[in-house]
């Protein structure tokens, strides 16, 4: 039997829990309950090992969609399992610990987008994912890091835009498009962390190295501004969700890696492009909210049924239509 631990005491998991058993017990469960689990890209590895998909909140919001399956086991944050529930009203959603939140989603609720709406009428809202279902049923369109810029662009040139929660992501889509925004002053408190000077220190520590940072980090605007400028290296910097840094690192076998962003996403790298040297920016940025699905949280979703995760129809059905906007524009 593979004795390697799954889990340490820090994050309070069962340390007698090897990982052979584990994975054994979850797939026999999720058989039996008819479900998919899906894990987003930041989960700890052993969730991740042992999801049926891994992605990004664009990639999750499409399985969640197009699943067969009888139930949602959904490995992430509040927010996207009521997407899921949402786009699936069919299928019971199930999140394995109801306290796994989300810090941007946390800056807007429905009330303030109502007030914001009421000082710009007429002006089309355009919500991150990273939203509470109540703030998508207040939104005409939602979005993911990898798509913003191309929402934005589907938008009429003479329409006002409202534009939230993260103010990051808004600056680097208003440098892509050239479009003016009217902007949310949220941010989520990981990649707000993450500045630009470790970036800079860690491409003079790897000069070779690809720069792939997330348009959520507070330094996104900055690090495009000194690639312009040669303090950094034009072709070898990248504002990229996680989904475009998988594809983009699996295209590259080999090589060394600067990655910002929350610091989940390695070991999906290290799957993707196992000789590669991935390198985080900023060891710290760490989301406790992604990192409460642990393996006994999900054993226990599975073996009792929780814990289910519904929205009120009246708020799905105008949730949907934003969110489905955003996966056609792809």
């Amino acid at each position: 039997m593979d004795t390697t631990l799954v889990a340490d005491a820090a994050l309070g998991v069962d340390t007698d829990l090897d990982l052979e058993t584990f994975t054994q017990e979850v797939r026999e469960l999720a058989a039996e309950r008819g479900s998919v689990i899906l894990a987003h890209n930041y989960q700890l590895p052993w969730i991740q090992d042992v999801a049926d998909s891994v992605g990004d909140s664009l990639e999750l919001s499409r399985k969640a969609a197009e699943t067969d399956a009888r139930e949602i086991v959904f490995c992430g944050v509040h927010f996207m399992a009521e997407t899921a529930a949402i786009l699936s009203p069919d299928k019971t959603v199930l999140l394995p610990n109801l306290a796994a939140g989300c810090s941007l989603a946390a800056t807007i609720n429905a009330e303030q987008l109502r007030t914001w709406k009421a000082e710009h009428p007429g002006a089309v809202v355009v919500s991150y994912v990273n939203t509470t279902a109540e703030v998508k049923a207040e939104s005409d369109i939602c979005c993911t890091s990898s798509n913003a810029a191309a929402v934005v662009q589907t938008i009429p040139e003479d329409r006002e835009i409202l534009f939230l929660p993260d103010m990051f992501l808004g600056a680097h889509v208003e440098e892509v498009t050239g479009r003016k925004l009217h902007t949310w002053m949220g941010e989520c408190h990981v990649h707000a962390g993450i500045g630009s000077q470790e970036i800079q220190e860690m491409s003079e520590r790897n000069p070779d190295a690809e720069l792939m940072v997330h348009p959520e980090c507070g330094c996104a605007s900055a690090m495009m501004y000194l690639a312009s400028c040669g303090m950094l290296p034009p072709e070898r910097t990248h504002v990229f969700s996680t989904g475009q840094m998988i594809r983009f690192s699996r295209e590259r076998p080999g090589g060394t890696f600067v990655v910002a962003t929350e610091t989940g996403i390695i070991h999906r790298l290290h799957k993707e492009n196992p000789d590669a040297n991935f390198v985080p920016a900023n060891e710290a940025a760490v989301c406790q909210y992604m990192k409460m699905i642990t393996p006994q949280k999900l054993l226990c979703a599975l073996r009792e049924g929780v814990f289910e995760v519904t929205v009120p129809e009246d708020v799905a059905e105008r949730a949907r239509a934003a969110i489905r906007r955003m996966i056609q524009t792809g």
